[in-house]
């Protein structure tokens, strides 16, 4: 015990240096693929490897349909001609109708985190935003266990039907301004495990989202770059499909 405190005095708290500056740091993203120009065949090909239909196919182009994407690396690895793949993690994208905190709130913005059928992979990387490396209190943003203190509700999870009004009770019970962050493949789209008999297609089903962060899971930096891009600190990279994709309430 005594050496493990001794080689922390030695080499310090090491935070990572974003949003100041690049974080190059090995292990922090699992990349995620990119839109691709490419042969008829080839895109075919690509499209048929991907198992929840996140690549689609327009004539020689793949689209990535980053909602839907598992980091499977079935199009990255294995294949003679493997997709272009993004190492980095700014993925975060505001609504088209959605709008950033007021700017009162960049530096304190309290979050409510929802469990909606969580696999616990995106939970677990909502938490790590707690450790040393990622301190997100630096940049002023906490976790708070009642709704009615919370201006974000943080949804992980496809939403399962037990789930789907404990998340509406909590919306409500936010005061204004507030918004919705819908974290992970399942909350933008089900994912692997929706729609089905017991999941719907994510957040989208029951509230309007404002912010979606792509990912299986999206690592903490992507979450930490859509908070700070909901409350303006970060270029706001508008997504143009509505803001509510499944309906919404």
């Amino acid at each position: 015990m005594s050496r493990w405190v001794l080689k922390g005095l030695q080499t310090g708290i090491v935070t990572t240096r974003y949003p100041g500056g690049e974080e190059g740091a090995p292990g922090i993203s699992p990349g995620i693929p990119q839109d691709m120009v490419c042969s008829g065949s080839h895109a075919e090909a690509l499209a048929l490897r991907c198992p929840t239909a996140a690549l689609q196919r327009e004539k020689d182009q793949i689209s990535v349909l980053r909602e839907r994407c598992v980091h499977c690396y079935r199009c990255a690895r294995g294949i003679t001609k493997p997709i272009q793949w993004e190492r980095g993690f700014e993925w975060a994208r505001i609504r088209s109708d959605a709008a950033v905190f007021p700017k009162a709130f960049q530096q304190s913005l309290h979050i409510r985190v929802i469990d909606a059928g969580d696999c616990g992979a995106c939970l677990h990387e909502v938490k790590l935003m707690n450790n040393p490396f990622y301190n997100m209190h630096r940049l002023g943003f906490f976790i708070t266990p009642t709704p009615r203190k919370a201006d974000i509700l943080l949804v992980v999870g496809p939403v399962t039907d037990h789930m789907k009004r404990a998340m509406l009770k909590a919306y409500e019970a936010m005061p204004e301004p507030r918004r919705v962050m819908a974290v992970g493949a399942c909350a933008l789209s089900g994912g692997v495990f929706g729609p089905g008999f017991v999941t719907g297609s994510g957040v989208g089903d029951v509230l309007s989202v404002d912010l979606v962060i792509p990912g299986c899971p999206p690592p903490p930096l992507a979450i930490l770059h859509g908070l700070l891009t909901i409350t303006g600190r970060k270029m706001a990279l508008q997504d143009d499909k509505p803001a509510v994709p499944g309906g919404g309430t």
